[in-house]
């Protein structure tokens, strides 16, 4: 018997995996993304087919994708550069909340007869997007750093900011529901300290916990570390009535200026992946059918009002605020959609007898079925934008494959391209930026526009053919789903990348790629050796010292790929190296070590 009930203790887990990798694949293959597979995945797994029922005890758990999530978006996003956007949170993001939640309640309050108090909720709740499914879509489309997806994120940062004061006027609209407690100038001052006491501790704690962590070397402790700062955070956000999601995003950007930020990324990643295809999940197994099938005449009316009404406003204060006609439709096309802060916004409103649970169920419907059709929604709104826009333009693979393949032509690979043609390679080059293509064909190249993290693009372009493709993208995340691609589909090809930094390297060579290159290394190795000729030292020596720095870099990861990023430190020269100068060039300006130089002088003497 017990052993039976231990058997059953892993039945769920099994079933959310294996769902999980069947939904992502199939709708991944269908060009819907994982988003709508994870969905799925859920409704066949909770409601259609009732193998697991308690889909909402799940999604308290499954939220914490979110959590890590908001917490990588931070580390990408240093305090300065988030004080550039403020504009956007401050400025779109405020006017999105307000006018949307305002013409909702309007909507709710005049076409279904609702009281002033369930208008108001209903309105902002809707108000709110998803976090979690607009950032994923952008994330898989890789626009989170062009100019409208850094907009369409200021609006869901404003968002997760007004949860806070949302909740906080749920007892102030209650009629009385029981252990329902006004607001107080306490709760708003302890939500203040809150956050100032998570600001200080970024600032001048957690540096050196993680610097004092690393030196030890252990490995499994600094992705504790990881998680308990990200958690930590988090918590004592929610603690004081904020939002978890957006105390992981504060010790995010805390951290973003840190050395360690790469690995405290590279260390969450796994569980961000792994809790939000769960969220994802968890959204689908806690939709209520009997509520659909019960008014789905409502829900029919309902969810396309609710996008429609959306994306319109979001269109116009776009414009408003100076985004282009493009930007603004895909950033209406990216935000229609209701949002996880509703499903706790509803619920507090029906325990305080806002509302009844029938209408808090209703509208979790309505929330989970926009979500769902957010991949729709983002596909329309591509199909909207202008024929003229300045970064699209068609695709055409007339004369397109070669011996070579260059992904992405700025200025790295625009210098990479003039060694390979000057010793006779042909070469295709691919950029996705349209501007870039056009200004690259008026001085001659071979170059087409398309996406290389697409296969049909590959394919287009002959990489069947090619002997070698140059990976030359600019961005981490490009280069990472174009040689996961590539290394999936084309094994047989060499494949040489340009890698962003240290952590990159690391995470390239595990990939198993045939070359890869820092894109500053020999440059700065030969700015330090100008440099030291400039200072005096002579020539041959200056080479030799450049050579032993490049040697120990290459030693350091070596280590580092063996240990970690933290380790190896003692291949790096953090003081001046005296006496100097640091070597004697050899006849052959070459760097000896000590066993060659005892070698050498028995040979002379």
């Amino acid at each position: 018997m017990e052993e039976a009930s231990h058997s059953l203790t892993y039945w769920e887990p099994l079933l959310l995996l294996f769902g999980a990798v069947l939904g992502a694949t199939l709708f991944k293959r269908l060009g819907l993304g994982t988003i709508l597979g994870y969905l799925m995945a859920g409704v066949a797994i909770g409601p259609v087919a009732r193998l697991i029922s308690d889909g909402e005890e799940l999604l308290h758990v499954a939220e914490l994708g979110v959590v890590l999530l908001l917490f990588i978006i931070g580390l990408e996003l240093n305090p300065s550069r988030l004080w550039a956007m403020r504009r956007d949170i401050f400025g779109l993001g405020f006017a999105q909340v307000l006018l949307s939640g305002a013409v909702i309640a309007l909507i709710a309050s005049f076409g279904l007869g609702l009281s002033f108090q369930a208008s108001m909720i209903i309105g902002f709740g809707l108000a709110l997007s998803s976090t979690a499914v607009a950032v994923q879509s952008m994330e898989e489309q890789g626009v989170l750093n062009r100019h409208y997806g850094q907009t369409a994120f200021s609006i869901l940062l404003f968002q997760d900011i007004s949860i806070a004061p949302l909740l906080a006027l749920v007892p102030l609209l209650s009629p009385g529901g029981e252990g329902v407690e006004a607001m107080s100038l306490a709760s708003f001052g302890i939500a203040i300290l809150a956050v100032a006491a998570l600001i200080l501790c970024g600032r001048y704690i957690l540096n050196p916990m993680f610097r004092l962590i690393a030196s030890s070397g252990a490995r499994e402790v600094m992705i504790a570390a990881a998680l308990l700062v990200v958690l930590g955070s988090a918590s004592l956000l929610q603690v004081a009535g904020l939002s978890m999601a957006l105390g992981a995003f504060i010790a995010g950007v805390l951290l973003a200026d840190s050395t360690f930020r790469h690995e405290l990324s590279a260390d969450i990643e796994p569980f961000r992946g792994v809790l939000l295809g769960l969220f994802f999940m968890a959204v689908g197994l806690s939709l209520d059918l009997n509520v659909v099938l019960a008014n789905w005449l409502i829900i029919l009316i309902g969810v396309p009002t609710l996008i429609m009404t959306k994306a319109a406003l979001l269109y116009g204060l776009c414009r408003i605020f100076g985004s282009s006609h493009d930007d603004a439709v895909r950033v209406a096309g990216q935000l229609p959609q209701g949002g996880e802060f509703g499903f706790v916004l509803f619920t507090a409103a029906s325990s305080a007898l806002i509302f009844s649970n029938e209408t808090a169920s209703l509208l979790i419907a309505i929330v989970t079925i926009s979500m769902a059709l957010t991949p729709l929604s983002v596909a329309l709104g591509e199909r909207l934008v202008s024929e003229d826009d300045p970064d699209e333009m068609e695709e055409d693979w007339d004369g397109a494959g070669a011996d070579v393949m260059m992904i992405g032509f700025s200025r790295f690979g625009q210098i990479v391209s003039q060694t390979l043609l000057a010793g006779g390679s042909d070469v295709t080059i691919i950029d996705h930026s349209a501007a870039r293509v056009r200004l690259a064909e008026r001085f001659g190249f071979r170059i087409y526009f398309g996406d290389g993290r697409r296969r049909e693009v590959l394919e287009a372009a002959g990489i069947r053919d090619a002997k070698l493709v140059a990976v030359c993208t600019n961005g981490r995340a490009s280069t990472d789903a174009i040689v996961e691609l590539i290394k999936t589909e084309y094994p047989h090809v060499k494949l040489y990348v340009r890698s962003y930094d240290r952590a990159h390297t690391l995470w390239l060579r595990q990939r198993d790629v045939d070359y890869e290159i820092r894109e500053t290394l020999e440059s700065a190795l030969r700015f330090g050796q100008e440099s030291l000729e400039a200072l005096g030292t002579d020539t041959m020596t200056a080479e030799a010292i450049t050579e032993d720095v490049r040697r120990r870099d290459e030693d350091r990861l070596s280590i580092q790929a063996a240990e970690g990023l933290t380790a190896g430190n003692e291949k790096m020269h953090t003081r001046p190296v005296l006496p100097e100068p640091l070597i004697k060039p050899s006849r052959e300006s070459r760097l000896l070590n000590p066993k060659d130089e005892k070698e050498a002088e028995k040979q002379a003497n």
